[in-house]
């Protein structure tokens, strides 16, 4: 079973930075994509922030450019986001991703997420 692991997250103040940390543990095929996404109160629904490849393939949210760098460990499978220049509107939970292919299926997992809040 692969489970994903967050940290980071914390109450900061706007220009304030913080920095993300996902582990996966469980196995989990070399070739795969790593990123972070923001998940809506409400409806659940998530939505890309950065994620970045085993090669090194990054993509950003427009908002979050200039202010966020995403990199990973490929030998440790973790995944972290530096996140520089908070604002209010960053307010979310960061949920950690991985997906891949193996033997020609697509796989899919989820960490719970980790809560940043950036206010006054």
């Amino acid at each position: 079973q692969v489970q994903l692991v967050e940290s980071g997250g914390d109450l900061v103040h706007p220009g304030g930075s913080l920095r993300l940390s996902c582990a996966a543990s469980g196995t989990i095929s070399y070739t795969n994509v790593m990123g972070w996404y923001r998940q809506n109160p409400g409806t659940n629904q998530r939505e890309a922030v950065a994620t970045i490849s085993t090669g090194g393939d990054t993509y950003y949210r427009e908002s979050v450019k200039g202010r966020f760098t995403i990199s990973r460990d490929n030998s440790k499978n973790a995944v972290f986001l530096q996140m520089n220049s908070l604002k209010p509107e960053d307010t979310a939970v960061y949920v950690c991703n991985v997906r891949y292919f193996q033997s020609g299926r697509s796989y899919n997992y989820w960490g719970q997420g980790t809560q940043v809040t950036v206010s006054s």
